[in-house]
């Protein structure tokens, strides 16, 4: 089995700065895409960003530049840099991972547990 463990997440004030990390451990043998999602009461799950496995980012656009995604395959863990954030990213945000536990096998996605960012003064 896999698990994703989000860290990072907390209080900020608007126009501040917070990384959050997602590591993710188990029988892994390769990580494809890796993405954060996010989602406040009420609302459907929305795609912040995601990262393939070569490092090619994609991003929302309400993200317009404050954020920004990164992976470090050798340790399995994704971050997600959050930059001039504003009250309306506030949300619990969630790791999301595509992961082959055999070469030859399909992949499986998991979810973390996710994390709350909460922006206000």
């Amino acid at each position: 089995q896999v698990q994703l463990v989000e860290s990072g997440g907390g209080l900020v004030q608007p126009g501040g700065s917070l990384r959050l990390s997602c590591a993710a451990s188990g029988s892994i043998f390769s990580i494809n895409a890796m993405a954060w999602y996010r989602q406040t009461l009420g609302k459907q799950r929305e795609l912040v960003a995601t990262i393939s496995s070569g490092g090619t980012t994609n991003y929302a656009d309400f993200v317009n530049g404050r954020f920004t995604i990164s992976r470090d395959n050798g340790k399995n863990t994704v971050h997600l840099q959050m930059n001039s954030v504003k009250p309306e990213d506030t949300a619990v945000y969630y790791c999301n991972a595509d992961i082959k536990h055999i070469r030859y096998l399909p992949s499986t996605n998991y979810w973390g547990q996710g994390t709350q960012v909460t922006v206000s003064e």
